[in-house]
């Protein structure tokens, strides 16, 4: 397999170069690029060390939302287990080319969707109530990777890739591998089928290794949802096929597409893109509703950084290492995103509009794989692999400074699931439990 994969990175490199889509340096594949990060451009917050906090005791208990979450002076996090209809897969060794195994979407009700992939070669979802347990009948549908699951007060849309066809060729160079296709699965607050619309390529008349063609391969391959509330984005890794001479050269890339709530692809818009970062990883989308675009950045190879798609804008910069991991995307208050990263296991928080960074927060945590999530108003959440569990920290969404002290989450990490933002204040993440048939909840409550 290892051969087999150099034979192929091998291969994608010649046809970078050859269409000019990637930097003239030797291009490592997208699990050993990185890059390191240039110097602060605002003072560092400070990182604090606490142990979990816990709410102060009140007189009277203030909540939050329709599910009337507590609200505390300080972060707390509940782990609520479930137990699971159909068997979950396993975290593997949580590569960028390995199997998604679950996903969380905050439904406006306060409750949430909760999809993960089976063993059994569907995408489960299952609607988790206000205690995150979960109630009423679980549904599936034929998906053999899962990537997100974002919902709305109709219900919501799975993102997930299906087995596809490569075709005869023939390549250029190294082995044949899987040419599958990726899918938006909208469905209704029953869990049952709506529409479904593929934001590859491929058809009958063009398959994998057709000039042209935009698929899923071994290539990372990772996507996320965002939606202003109509349409639905998509974000994800992407092998990208080119002609060279009488063969086909095969690389790997990022597409962007928007379909409309009706399920159709959205021609021309203008945040989507048909290849936005060559050779890249970590795809992390949002919408913002105060300038009306769905903005995106990637970690890429090309010139080793955080960037903006679609033209390249650099929002990080440095060197390829091998350590370069894009943590989650969020909207900065009044104006602008946070995004967080790491480089060489130091984790860094970047505030940036349109392009580089504006404000860099060195933040003195030591982890390959961060994440970042909205958190009430004018906050947002940090976690990271602490151990066997999760490390917390909150900062302001304006100025990027640590609010009070670390949260400990007494759940098992994983490099590529993401905590989601509920409009109660509070962030919700699902982990692996102890068996292949249950799943945990970590939720942060909201805070005051």
């Amino acid at each position: 397999m290892l051969n087999r994969r150099l034979i192929a990175v091998t291969t994608a490199i010649v046809a970078v170069l050859a269409v000019g889509a990637c930097s003239s340096a030797p291009e490592p594949s997208p699990a050993s690029a990185g890059a390191p990060a240039t110097a602060s451009a605002a003072p560092s917050a400070p990182a604090t060390s606490a142990s979990a906090p816990s709410a102060a005791p009140s007189a009277t208990v203030k909540t939050a939302g329709a599910c009337a979450r507590k609200v505390s002076a300080k972060p707390v996090a509940t782990v609520t287990p479930i137990r699971l209809p159909a068997k979950v897969v396993g975290y593997g060794g949580e590569g960028d080319t390995e199997k998604l195994p679950m996903a969380i979407a905050a439904r406006p009700d306060g409750g949430s969707w909760l999809a993960w992939l089976g063993t059994d070669g569907r995408v489960h979802l299952g609607r988790l109530g206000c205690d995150d347990k979960l109630t009423g009948a679980t549904t599936s549908f034929t998906g053999i990777d899962l990537q997100d699951v974002q919902a709305d007060a109709n219900g919501g849309v799975i993102l997930l890739t299906r087995k596809g066809a490569c075709g005869s060729g023939p390549l250029c160079g190294g082995e044949s591998s899987p040419c599958n296709t990726m899918h938006m699965i909208r469905f209704d607050n029953n869990g049952k089928l709506v529409w479904e619309r593929q934001v590859t390529n491929l058809t009958s008349g063009r398959t994998g290794y057709d000039d042209g063609a935009r698929f899923i391969w071994w290539y990372q391959h990772h996507g996320r949802l965002a939606t202003n509330g109509s349409d639905w984005a998509a974000y994800f890794g992407v092998a990208i096929t080119v002609k060279n001479g009488n063969c086909v050269d095969v690389h790997e890339g990022d597409r962007m597409q928007v379909v409309t709530k009706a399920g159709k692809l959205v021609s021309g818009h203008k945040d989507a893109f048909e290849v936005g970062c060559s050779h890249a990883w970590t795809s992390r989308i949002v919408w913002d509703p105060r300038t009306k675009r769905f903005v995106t950045v990637c970690a890429t190879d090309n010139a080793c950084r955080i960037a903006q798609p679609d033209p390249y804008r650099t929002v990080a910069a440095g060197t390829c290492d091998g350590t370069l991991f894009g943590g989650d995307l969020v909207l900065a208050k009044s104006k602008g995103y946070w995004t967080a990263w790491s480089q060489g296991g130091g984790v860094r928080l970047e505030k940036f509009t349109t392009g580089r960074s504006t404000s860099t927060v060195r933040t003195g945590i030591s982890s390959a794989h961060p994440h970042l999530v909205s958190y009430g108003p004018n906050r947002m959440l940090l976690s990271w692999q602490s151990g066997s569990s999760m490390g917390a920290q909150v900062y302001d969404a304006g100025t990027g400074k640590a609010v009070g002290g670390r949260l400990s989450i007494a759940v098992k990490d994983h490099a590529y699931q993401a905590f989601k933002p509920y409009s109660d204040g509070s962030a919700a993440y699902p982990a692996a439990a102890g068996s292949n048939t249950t799943i945990k909840i970590a939720r942060v409550l909201p805070q005051a």
